[in-house]
């Protein structure tokens, strides 16, 4: 019998070491060595990469740069507008995918669903969490019990790649990494050393068969994908599904993409039937309020090479403690207190006695500069209570000098808000349109500081309001 040896490794680096440290030297977090048992693999048993060892003919030989063919990736497409677009155009063949997000928010859903609808491609969906039955309920749920997707429930990866060679499916579904060991490893599923053990040889079967694989991840606490940190770094595409158990809404993004952007992002909506794909986010981002209220504006902002029309939701009151309270949901904290502080500054609107209270509507989280002119205009509107009109739209950066700096892709941002029925768009000064105005439907307001902002969007009588009024 082989002697167990046990070695302790860093969960969020995936750094070894033979004894337990509090701190790890290489990634610097503290309390992250957990103790694993190893063993010697057994006698006659697989290599790593999970097959028999290669022959000296299948061992990969040097090349000359110039003898290798610059040919693009091959892709197949998934029949999901959404994913096709977060992934760059569809699916690499011989990719490895992570898709991670929290629990319940509809991760097996998503890629069952995905698997479902395939009917030209033979898809293997293997799952360590759920029974045969379980699976099927799922599919009768979703409409497509009938598709043509074989359906294994395993959790040893030896097994596992033992059918997908057999079968030699164009995708596999591995559903989640965390439930998968190999014989040859002595600690238990879920480990650190299994994780990333199990992850090299499905990283190993899809380079060389060239069969696509999506991994389904867990999430700690903390929000970061469960397992060493090495885990994404070993696959090719890592996918975020998140979105907020209170809103029917989910957001696919991509985090890391060797084979397109990382900008893009895929929107669905929950049913009862699973996940349906939102063609048009803007209509279900913008509220439809049959009144007019103060605090609110509407911002035009870009998510990858898709204009998005969002409501900018702000409520300005005195302040109930000594500290103002300033918070933030969907948009960055700093950037508030930057934006009141040049509100204060340069325009003279008396802030600090007050709390104010941003907020997107629609559980998105919105990291685009262009959305600084509809937070100002917001925080505005609901200091001095007046609404503004609701056909008016915002794209624009504000800087801390109180100008208003120029947006990237701002012909796509005026389309967007002209197909809406948008009467007027508010941008920099420094813009130079493509189009003359006479073509557009909708009128781009060009100004070139807050000043300017603040005569074009409120009426004359909120400049004499007392405590609000901006001083030049």
């Amino acid at each position: 019998m082989a002697k167990l040896k046990t070695i302790f490794h860093c969960r969020e680096c995936g750094a070894s070491s033979p004894k337990w440290l509090g701190k790890c030297p290489t990634c610097g977090a503290w309390n992250t060595f957990e103790e694993e048992v190893v063993a010697a693999p057994k006698a006659g048993g697989r290599s790593a990469n999970g097959g028999l060892t290669p022959s000296r003919a299948d061992v990969p030989q040097a090349r000359p740069l110039v003898e290798i063919t610059g040919q693009g990736p091959e892709r197949l497409p998934l029949g999901d507008d959404e994913l096709d677009r977060v992934l760059g155009g569809g699916l690499v063949r011989g990719s490895l995918l992570l898709v991670g997000g929290e629990p319940g928010i509809g991760k097996s859903t998503l890629m069952l669903q995905v698997a479902l609808q395939l009917d030209t491609y033979k898809v293997l969906y293997v799952s360590g969490e759920e029974s045969e039955q379980q699976l099927k309920m799922r599919a009768d749920r979703i409409g497509l019990s009938t598709a043509p997707c074989f359906i294994l429930t395993e959790t040893c990866v030896e097994r596992i790649l033992e059918q997908a060679g057999a079968l030699q499916p164009d995708i596999v579904v591995i559903d989640s990494i965390q439930t998968l060991y190999s014989e040859e490893i002595e600690s238990s599923a879920g480990s650190i050393v299994q994780i990333r053990e199990c992850a090299a040889r499905l990283q190993q079967f899809a380079k060389t068969r060239r069969i696509s694989v999506f991994m389904i991840g867990h999430i700690t606490k903390e929000g970061s994908l469960a397992g060493p940190k090495v885990l994404e770094h070993i696959v090719d595409t890592v996918l975020q599904f998140e979105g907020d158990r209170h809103y029917d809404y989910r957001i696919l993004r991509s985090l890391k993409n060797r084979f397109g952007s990382t900008h893009e992002m895929g929107i669905y909506e929950m049913q009862a039937q699973g996940l349906r794909q939102v063609s048009n986010p803007s209509e279900i981002l913008l509220s439809k309020r049959e009144t007019l209220l103060s605090g609110t504006a509407i911002a035009a902002t870009m998510e990858g090479l898709r204009p998005i029309l969002i409501e900018v939701q702000a409520l300005v009151g005195g302040a109930t403690y000594s500290v103002p309270q300033r918070s933030a949901t969907g948009f960055d904290l700093r950037r508030l207190h930057m934006l009141l502080a040049v509100l204060e500054k340069r325009c003279g609107f008396r802030l600090t006695q007050k709390d104010v209270f941003l907020n997107i509507a629609g559980g998105i989280r919105v990291e685009d500069p262009a959305i600084d002119l509809a937070v100002v205009a917001a925080v505005l509107s609901s200091g001095t209570d007046i609404a503004l009109s609701p056909k008016d739209c915002f794209a624009g950066e504000v800087g801390l000098t109180g100008e208003i700096r120029s947006v990237s892709r701002i012909e796509q941002r005026i389309a967007e808000a002209e197909r809406l029925g948008f009467e007027r768009i508010f941008i920099s000064r420094y813009h130079r349109l493509a189009r003359p105005a006479a073509e557009m439907k909708i009128k781009a307001v060009q100004v070139a500081n807050l000043f300017e902002l603040f005569r074009n969007v409120l009426p004359k009588e909120a400049a004499n309001r007392e405590n609000d009024a901006p001083q030049e």
